[in-house]
């Protein structure tokens, strides 16, 4: 194993000191417990967005705090979700009175954590509202999952509903339009190598010189099959089929078309993939509205992208234009 760390029990703490560090205009990083939130947290009659998980999926979810997205976000060990000590201080943190929405990837630890939390917080008289994101459509239930996956679609409902929380929506909307875009995005992804999570220090699966893994989750779990390697377009078809039949894309729908690196593919290649992508939306009548190319919810290193949809309608193309400033997200500030 070659990676640029220190000591494999210290890598989040270093990796979080460093982001904090980095981006001191923009966030302020508790060390213990540890979470990161906003610079100007709380803000003054607006609802807190916080999202969390574990870590090794980099920019999220600290990436994604600042004006217009989260005002803070939990970061777990390694694919391990952060914990309810972690999760309550960072929602009181960013409460200014008008309530806090969770933002929830679909895995268990993630769900059990944050609804605890959740309790905690209206407990000491905070409200919470929950968005669950499942918009995986590669398999129903995982080792990790009791249903569907949380995977690319968390960063355009954060990106979302930040920008409702920012323009001033209430508790109830911002978790409502929050919800509507997970209904209405949904992803798919393939790994052509396995990544090495730093404590293990061996491959989290094993793939042969000439397979990839069609549906594979973001901590490396099983997806639907291995297959012989093929090219880049018959691995996007594989990829864009499911997807846009389980959301039931038809002509004349307006989308979003995200293609997310998972860490380790070059951005040359994931272009070739939007560019098949976008081909077969036309193919099909639909217009590509929005896009996002990139990697912003990876697996470590590894060598793999996935492809996500989201119907857009025009209030969800509105918030998606609204300013952000995070450290990985920003445009019209």
């Amino acid at each position: 194993m070659k990676k640029l760390i220190n000591d494999p029990r210290s890598v989040v703490d270093e990796s979080v000191e460093g982001f904090g560090l980095a981006h001191a205009d923009l966030v302020t990083v508790s060390a213990d417990p540890k979470y990161v939130t906003r610079k100007d947290a709380p803000v003054a009659g607006k609802v807190g967005l916080l999202s969390g998980g574990g870590s090794g999926h980099e920019p999220l979810h600290a990436g994604y705090v600042g004006r217009g997205m989260l005002d803070a976000a939990v970061p777990g060990a390694v694919f391990t979700s952060p914990t309810p000590d972690q999760i309550l201080p960072a929602t009181l943190a960013i409460n200014s009175g008008a309530g806090v929405v969770h933002i929830v990837k679909n895995y268990t630890g993630d769900v059990l954590n944050f609804e605890t939390a959740a309790e905690l917080a209206q407990a000491e008289g905070v409200e919470v509202r929950t968005v669950f994101v499942n918009d995986d459509v590669a398999v129903e239930d995982s080792l990790y999952t009791a249903g569907r996956r949380g995977v690319g679609g968390t960063v355009l409902v954060e990106k979302i509903a930040g920008a409702a929380a920012e323009r001033g929506d209430s508790l109830d909307a911002v978790a409502a339009i929050g919800d509507r875009v997970n209904s209405n995005v949904r992803t798919m992804g393939v790994a052509l190598s396995a990544c090495t999570v730093p404590h293990a220090g061996t491959p989290s699966f094993e793939l042969a010189d000439n397979e990839i893994e069609i549906g594979i989750g973001i901590h490396g779990e099983p997806g639907r099959h291995k297959i012989p390697m093929e090219n880049a377009d018959g691995i996007t078809d594989r990829l864009l089929e499911p997807v846009l039949s389980d959301l039931g894309i038809s002509s004349g729908d307006k989308v979003l078309l995200f293609v997310n690196g998972m860490g380790g593919t070059p951005l040359s290649e994931l272009y070739i993939v939007y560019r098949r992508a976008a081909q077969v939306l036309a193919e099909r009548g639909a217009t590509v509205e929005r896009s996002l190319v990139g990697n912003y919810i990876t697996a470590l290193e590894m060598q793999g992208c996935s492809i996500s949809v989201l119907r857009l309608d025009d209030e969800m193309t509105q918030l998606w234009d609204a300013p952000v400033h995070t450290a990985a997200l920003r445009w019209g500030v």
